[in-house]
C-alpha cells in the first residue's frame, strides 16, 4: 500500500511544492500541527473515524523542514487511501516515531534521526519501515549513504558480514541475508550515526521475507574507520 498511497499522492505534493516558500517560514511541528513537550519532542495526532495519524520527533534535528517535508507527504498519501471509497477494516492507523541519535560535540559532529513507521490499511499484514535523516554540523549538509564514505571505495565488503552475524544473532538463523541483498547499497540507504556505531534499519522485506519483521544492525565505526568519509569523533 505504500506504493499506492504514494502514486495518489503526486498531485497533493506538486500542490505543497508549489506552497513551500511559505510553509518553510513556519516551525516544522506547527507546520504539522504539533505541539512541543517537556522533553522538546513534538506531538502530532490527527484523527477522524476512518483513520488515526500520529507522528512524534526532536524538535532540535537542524533540517527540521527534511523531517516536515516526509511526514507531510506520508500522511497525505496515507490519508488519500483512507478516504477512498471502499475502504474496509477502518480505522486505518499510521504512526511515525522519530529517535534522535549525535556524534561528536554539539558545535561538531552529526546529528540524526530514524523514523520507525508502522502503517496498518486494514489489510492481514500491516508494514513497518525506516525513514533516516543525517546531519553533518560543521558542513552544514546533510549525509548520505554516498557521502558517508570515501570514494572509491567498498564499505559493503566489511559491513556486509557485520550485519549479516548481527541479523543471525537477533533471529537465531544462520546467513539470513542472501549476497545479493547485502551487497546492494540500496539496502543500506536508512541509518544513524553514534559515537562508536553507524546503525543501518531495514524495513520488512527489504533484506529478507516479511515473517523477518523490520530490523537493525549496529557496525561499530571502527571497523569501517578506514572507509568512512567523516572525521574520527573528538568529545570533550
Amino acid at each position: 500500500m505504500r506504493i499506492v498511497a504514494t502514486a495518489l499522492l503526486t498531485a497533493g505534493v506538486v500542490a505543497g511544492w508549489l506552497a513551500a516558500p511559505a510553509a518553510a517560514a513556519q516551525p516544522a511541528c506547527t507546520q504539522l500541527g504539533g505541539v512541543v513537550d517537556a522533553d522538546q519532542i513534538c506531538r502530532v495526532h490527527m484523527e477522524q473515524p476512518s483513520y488515526r495519524v500520529d507522528f512524534t520527533f526532536p524538535v532540535d534535528y537542524p533540517d527540521q523542514q527534511a523531517l516536515a517535508a516526509y511526514l507531510t507527504q506520508t500522511r497525505d498519501g496515507f490519508v488519500n487511501v483512507a478516504d477512498m471509497s471502499g475502504a474496509w477494516n477502518l480505522p486505518y492507523v499510521l504512526d511515525g516515531r522519530g529517535t534522535g541519535y549525535r556524534s561528536g560535540p554539539d558545535d561538531a559532529g552529526t546529528r540524526s534521526v530514524v523514523f520507525e513507521v508502522y502503517e496498518n490499511v486494514g489489510g492481514a499484514h500491516p508494514q513497518t519501515w525506516y525513514k533516516a535523516f543525517n546531519w553533518d554540523v560543521v558542513k552544514q549538509a546533510p549525509i548520505t549513504f554516498d557521502t558517508l564514505f570515501k570514494p572509491d571505495t567498498q564499505p559493503l565488503e566489511v559491513i556486509y558480514p557485520i550485519v549479516q552475524s548481527e541479523v543471525s544473532r537477533q533471529l537465531g538463523v544462520d546467513s539470513p541475508i542472501t549476497p545479493a541483498d547485502g551487497l546492494d547499497p540500496a539496502k543500506y540507504q536508512e541509518f544513524v550515526l553514534t559515537d562508536d556505531e553507524v546503525i543501518f534499519f531495514f524495513g520488512q522485506g527489504e533484506v529478507m521475507p516479511g515473517a523477518g519483521g523490520a530490523l537493525r544492525a549496529a557496525v561499530p565505526r571502527s571497523a569501517i574507520a578506514d572507509v568512512l568519509a567523516l572525521p574520527p569523533v573528538v568529545t570533550p
